[in-house]
């Protein structure tokens, strides 16, 4: 059976694959997605569903993968896409979802791989 850590991975990596699924399927262009106001709301609650799962990792897991992962930011993330998500710079959001959340995708593969 699964850790419970390793079971909020698995669903950290599903909302991965989503927000890459989502900019496969609308287009890998900023404009697009600055101009698309469903675009945004589909990666912004993954990235939002994201933090709220990473807060539920264990510390011992946290610290065990904090050289891989920052957790902190993530979850400072999911709070400004809740709470700010009107206000938001979407430009911190695509770099979100473009950069970091491959990154993540990545780490989250090798970890379910182990």
């Amino acid at each position: 059976m699964m850790s419970p850590d390793l079971q909020r991975i698995k669903h950290i990596r599903d909302y991965c694959i989503a927000i890459a699924e989502t900019i496969q399927r609308y287009g890998n262009s900023f404009d697009v997605y600055a101009a698309d106001a469903d675009y945004q709301r589909s990666v912004s609650f993954s990235i939002l569903q994201i933090g709220e799962l990473s807060a539920g990792l264990s510390p011992e897991y946290k610290q065990e993968t904090a050289t891989r992962v920052q957790w902190g930011p993530m979850k400072a993330m999911r709070n400004l896409v809740a709470h700010n998500y009107g206000k938001m710079d979407q430009s911190i959001i695509w770099e979100t979802a473009t950069v970091d959340i491959p990154a993540l995708l990545q780490f989250c593969n090798e970890q379910l791989n182990k």
